[in-house]
């Protein structure tokens, strides 16, 4: 097998690992660790402080340790999270999720970096175009990687159904769920929502020692990028400062367009922490059970990697407006439908076609917006991504720190506002651009804009 993908399949299935670990674990916060709300409290933190870290401590990591040991080393930082779930409490799992995101973002760098040297490195031997082989390879890498979230919440979901101690749910227990919740740990009050210890400590296992492969594959078999090959990538790393990096981020909001698509980019993690933080709990877990959490979510998951895949082709036949417009009818009317609906378990079904449809909307939400700011910032692509990220985890943060403060029907009416909002600012940026250029359509030019962000998989 030629070197260079053979150390692309590495690093493929070392995060397949690693997040098959991860994604089960986030899907589980808010219905494993309800009391005063600890579950989501920590994935805010989580993603405050991937903030923080997606700053300043990437180019720093690389450039003194390298690619594969930042690889190895933030994969480390997951692993302290999956030992924090043990003995759940605000002294464990809080400081354990700040590891992992500090961790967050220099593993994605020096993945990405990585995969740029190994794809340059491989086109210059063959006479090929290095930026095709970069495709190639990334294109490899999430080939691999999307299953992640699948295997992940199988595992919490057969590991869960094997609870002997399932009740029937009350009908004044059902009362709780939905959109009208009580603001009260309903969720945990039948015996049918709450898995025995040994079950729980069974998952941890599991998943804490599916990080420990990931690393040991890394660390055994992944090859360090030669030196000749390595200092390239660290003059580029090298060449902006903390400051004059932190800097452009703040200064590229002087483009009035990047300013209008905050509210887009914000809502993305408003939507995607709605689904793993509230629905999860009030309404799969409230009237079906813990167990039924990592089904639903593979439904979530299958839809959303097969769109993302389906709508990156027709992107450039549909034009990303189209696309845009589908996904907010879409997530408006789910919205609504949740407003509504009563969740009964013997509406089985239903429970399905929620997560399958948010799948499909932010399968729309991910690829479109980032092609978006590959196009409008082409010239200014750090910065613009840098925006990207900064919104969206303060959208993620925004999102799981009001979770235990307001009830579900306000969360809703929030994430139809702000949905509002985002297509309102969207259609004055698709205005400005067809003001700006009359003679050129504005349909996406769909680009190869790099991986989706690491913030929706983290």
């Amino acid at each position: 097998m030629e070197r260079n993908l053979k150390n692309v399949l590495v690093i493929s299935f070392g995060f397949l690992l690693l997040f098959t670990a991860y994604g089960g674990l986030q899907s589980l916060q808010s219905s494993l660790h309800s009391e005063e709300g600890l579950g989501v409290a920590s994935l805010s933190v989580l993603y405050a402080a991937l903030i923080l870290s997606s700053m300043f401590l990437p180019p720093i990591l690389i450039k003194k340790l390298g690619c594969k040991w930042t690889i190895a080393g933030s994969m480390c930082c997951y692993i302290a999270f999956s030992l924090g779930n043990f003995y759940a409490s605000w002294y464990t799992l809080i400081p354990t999720s700040v590891i992992l995101g500090l961790g967050g973002a220099p593993l994605w760098s020096a993945k990405c970096t990585y995969l740029t040297i190994a794809g340059n490195s491989y086109a210059e031997k063959a006479g090929k175009n290095g930026k095709d082989i970069i495709n190639q390879y990334f294109g490899v890498f999430f080939l691999i990687f999307q299953s992640s979230g699948i295997w992940g919440n199988l595992i919490s979901s057969l590991i869960f159904s094997q609870a002997s101690n399932k009740v029937e749910i009350s009908e004044e227990n059902l009362a709780c769920c939905g959109a009208y919740d009580c603001m009260t740990d309903a969720t945990n009050t039948t015996g049918s929502t709450e898995p025995s210890n040994s079950l729980i400590y069974t998952l941890l296992g599991i998943y804490t020692a599916s990080g420990v492969l990931a690393v040991l594959l890394i660390v055994i078999f992944l090859d360090q990028i030669k030196s000749d090959q390595a200092e390239t990538e660290k003059e580029k790393l090298e060449t902006p400062s903390f400051w004059s990096t932190f800097l452009a981020t703040f200064q590229h909001l002087k483009d009035k367009r990047q300013c209008l698509l905050i509210p887009l980019t914000m809502y993305s993690g408003f939507e995607q922490g709605f689904l793993s933080g509230d629905y999860t709990k009030a309404y799969v877990t409230c009237a079906l059970g813990i167990h039924y959490v990592g089904y639903v979510m593979i439904c979530f998951s299958a839809v959303n990697s097969l769109c993302s895949l389906l709508f990156g082709k027709i992107s450039q036949f549909t034009g990303r407006k189209l696309l845009f417009a589908l996904a907010t009818v879409t997530n408006t009317a789910c919205i609504i439908a949740l407003l509504l609906w009563k969740p009964h378990p013997k509406q089985l079904a239903v429970f399905f076609v929620f997560p399958a449809l948010w799948g499909l909307s932010d399968s729309i939400w991910q690829t479109q917006t980032n092609g978006l700011y590959g196009v409008l910032f082409e010239k200014h692509t750090e910065a613009a991504f840098a925006n990207y990220r900064l919104w969206e985890s303060c959208g993620f943060v925004i999102a799981f720190g009001y979770s235990t403060k307001l009830q579900v029907y306000i969360k809703l009416y929030i994430l139809l506002s702000v949905l509002v909002l985002s297509m309102v600012m969207y259609g004055v940026v698709e205005y400005l651009e067809a003001k700006s250029s009359p003679g050129t359509p504005t349909a996406t030019k769909k680009e190869n804009v790099g991986p989706p962000t690491q913030e929706t998989h983290m």
